[in-house]
């Protein structure tokens, strides 16, 4: 890993002798291309204006178009313009806004400004705040103005402060800060390893039903190792780690709001790859997107007719008949997905479904013995399964109401065994969604092959997907990642 440099306008506005890092002026960094030609710096745009076209965001742009990561992006610096550009954060910043202050027993006393640099809050009753303030935007120094009139707290106003303009005490909470943001960097020598890029693995200890386990995550260390890549397993605390690392490897079940996503765009905003990224995340996890996208593609899918309101039961049942599938818009692992039998049991179900979201799915029954599960990595297959249903159950997964659950049988094939059509359809249903890595899910009925969904965060578990593709899963995994970290 390479060392951290700072961008300064002069270099007064922040001597070398104060920090253990390299400091460069804007001018020189603009003016040599060439300078880190044979690394990959992380630098800290300290710029003393980042508006348009400034030296600030000028250094911020050509830093991502170099290859290297830089605080903040220009994503950020766009962002932050205005408030209208922000505002899709601040339902939940205002959440953790107002957790703080509770368990802080905060009292309100006239305005209130927080100071955060490097998602440090000076005001330490509001340090998870200023961690996730940081997640949602990667700027050095930011004050958040606060509306205290009311007993719920709301954001009038986030602005990013100019190290030049900094008072006496915040300059120096700024440089603390600073030294905390960067000092993971200054390891023990002979603790650093060898391999060429190092991979960070997103997973959660605890998740029952995960899209790789932990021993499968070993085992693709053991064959990265092998490859020049050392692979780290992560949590989700390490957030503020990630710019460590030259790529994400996301294997835990994703979601558009949870920390999956917030890891992701992270990822895109340091220049990293990343499986899943941010777009195929909100591609996928919306089935009522994917059957839009399927449709605009000529790509076959089951019957289906959307459900807004009680109104859409009739036309449903008269398309598609009984019984029927009810699907919310974002389930995942079976779960969200309902069987319905009668017109009745369609009404209770659709009631209760409809309070939690606008829109369901109502879907043809269409019972198979098994599904087919297609990997499709960078727009080729990677792996063909067959995912047998539950014992004595319609679906893959029974989720019982204990909170355990019961999978069926599979059988693993090779690219050359599996029916080219299953295969040829699963890749053009993957293909617009991007080029990361896709478990498309598709029956075959007396009509032909259909697909069900594409998952964005497809199980991958040793012994199971690469069954017969063995270690060459896994090293075209790798290839993935290294063409990107090497381009």
């Amino acid at each position: 890993m390479t060392g951290w440099v700072i961008l300064v306008d002069q270099p007064r506005d922040f001597p070398n002798a104060e920090t253990p890092h390299k400091v460069i002026t804007t001018s020189e960094y603009l003016a040599r291309p060439r300078l880190f030609e044979t690394a990959r710096p992380k630098l800290i745009n300290l710029s003393r204006s980042y508006a348009y076209q400034s030296k600030g965001y000028y250094a911020s742009l050509l830093a991502e178009a170099r290859g290297h990561r830089v605080v903040p992006t220009v994503e950020t610096l766009l962002e932050l313009r205005e408030a209208k550009l922000y505002e899709h954060a601040l339902p939940e910043l205002e959440d953790s806004l107002n957790r703080c202050a509770r368990k802080a027993e905060y009292q309100p006393e006239g305005e209130l400004k927080l100071f955060v640099c490097f998602g440090i809050s000076r005001d330490t009753r509001f340090e998870a705040f200023g961690r996730l303030l940081f997640d949602w935007f990667r700027c050095p120094a930011l004050e958040v103005t606060v509306d205290t009139g009311a007993t719920w707290l709301s954001i009038d106003r986030i602005r990013m402060r100019n190290l030049t303009r900094l008072a006496n005490g915040e300059v120096a909470f700024f440089r603390d800060a600073l030294h905390e943001h960067t000092r993971r960097d200054w390891r023990d020598p002979k603790a650093r390893t060898t391999s060429k890029y190092d991979l960070a693995v997103l997973y959660d200890p605890n998740e029952k039903m995960p899209p790789s386990s932990a021993a499968t995550i070993r085992h693709f260390a053991r064959i990265a190792e092998r490859h020049s890549v050392d692979v780290e397993p992560i949590t989700r605390r390490q957030l503020a780690e990630l710019a460590e690392y030259d790529g994400l490897f996301i294997r835990e079940t994703t979601s558009i709001d949870n920390h999956t996503y917030r890891f992701a765009r992270r990822a895109v905003q340091e220049g990293m790859p990343v499986i899943d990224d941010p777009i195929s995340m909100i591609r996928c996890t919306n089935k009522v997107f994917l059957m839009e996208l399927m449709r605009q593609n000529r790509v076959a899918t089951p019957p289906t007719v959307m459900v807004a309101d009680q109104t859409d039961l009739t036309r449903a049942m008269d398309e598609l008949g009984l019984p029927l599938v009810v699907k919310i818009p974002d389930g995942s692992f079976s779960r969200g997905i309902h069987k319905v039998a009668t017109a009745d049991e369609f009404k209770r179900v659709a009631d209760e479904l409809l309070e939690e979201t606008d829109l369901l799915l109502a879907q043809k029954f269409m019972p198979t013995e098994f599904d087919w599960r297609v990997g499709v990595l960078n727009g080729e297959p990677l792996f063909v399964c067959q995912y047998r249903m539950a014992r004595g159950h319609w679906q893959i997964v029974k989720h019982r109401p204990d909170g355990t659950a019961r999978e069926g049988g599979f059988r693993t094939f090779g690219l050359d065994q599996a029916p080219p059509s299953v295969i040829d359809t699963a890749v053009r249903a993957a293909r617009p969604i991007g080029d990361g890595l896709y478990g498309v899910d598709l029956k075959e009925t007396p009509d032909g092959v259909v697909v069900m969904e594409v998952n964005d965060n497809p199980n991958l578990e040793h012994g199971v997907e690469d069954a017969v593709g063995k270690d060459e899963i896994w090293i075209r995994l790798l290839k993935w990642f290294i063409a990107r970290m090497e381009g």
